[in-house]
């Protein structure tokens, strides 16, 4: 599902314009919890955290920044 553009604003905005990711393995994590690299709209990705068919939906809560 693409995200509205209004869900990436407020998803960026909760995440405090840093990057959420929590995925293990990516050379740049090195073990930390959350990689918190400053992110703009144009920079960031918006990934769902919650599959469509597992039932997520359009909310910013289920967009992964």
């Amino acid at each position: 599902m693409a995200f509205s553009d209004t869900t990436k604003d407020d998803a960026l905005k909760l995440a405090g314009g840093k990057c959420e990711c929590r995925r293990e393995g990516l050379a740049w994590h090195l073990g930390k919890k959350r990689c918190k690299k400053e992110l703009s709209r144009s920079t960031a990705q918006f990934h769902d955290v919650h599959a469509v068919a597992a039932g997520g939906t359009d909310a910013p809560s289920n967009c992964e920044v």
